[in-house]
């Protein structure tokens, strides 16, 4: 850049060299690697449950669970201890299976609602009219045990992945 300046007395011209700034475009060797994507849930949107049925009734020989008696035991649960706000809780029942004679039922709640439904779940004795099993003396003091809690199946299913950091 030049500059010049005129005085009736004497006359100055002052000479700037200017940097060129690297344009904002990208190489052509950047545009062929891919992008590596990271994701991260900080929130997941449900919590699984890993449930044992436990049945005091000395006259059955094998306890056997199908889904609508699973069903039907944890609105019980969710009605008595919560009321019309528990029935409301969804909880997708996932797998239902007999594991070395022990009725195990895999749950989805909301993870919101976990606390509630496991406070709900292992305080509940089910079985007597008086306890809120409903007529239905043929279950014989039924009872839930939270065996695991989880916000991802894949970590209750194959563990928690603790076994790592032994020393």
């Amino acid at each position: 850049m030049t500059t010049s300046t005129s005085n009736p007395t004497t006359t100055t011209t002052t000479t700037t060299t200017s940097t060129s700034t690297p344009t904002k475009r990208k190489s052509s060797t950047s545009e062929s690697t891919p992008k590596t994507i990271h994701f991260a849930a900080r929130t997941p949107t449900w919590t699984y449950l890993k449930l044992i049925s436990i049945n005091h009734d000395i006259t059955s020989t094998t306890p056997t669970l199908d889904p609508l008696t699973a069903r039907t035991y944890l609105s019980a649960a969710l009605s008595q201890f919560l009321g019309l706000t528990g029935t409301a809780i969804p909880i997708d029942i996932l797998k239902v299976s007999t594991e070395h004679r022990t009725p195990t039922v895999w749950t989805r709640v909301p993870r919101d609602d976990a606390s509630a439904v496991v406070a709900a779940l292992s305080s509940w004795i089910g079985g007597s009219t008086n306890t809120g099993g409903g007529s239905d003396t043929s279950a014989g003091n039924v009872a839930w045990r939270v065996c695991a809690k989880g916000n991802y199946l894949g970590a209750l299913v194959q563990g928690s992945g603790s076994e790592l950091f032994v020393p």
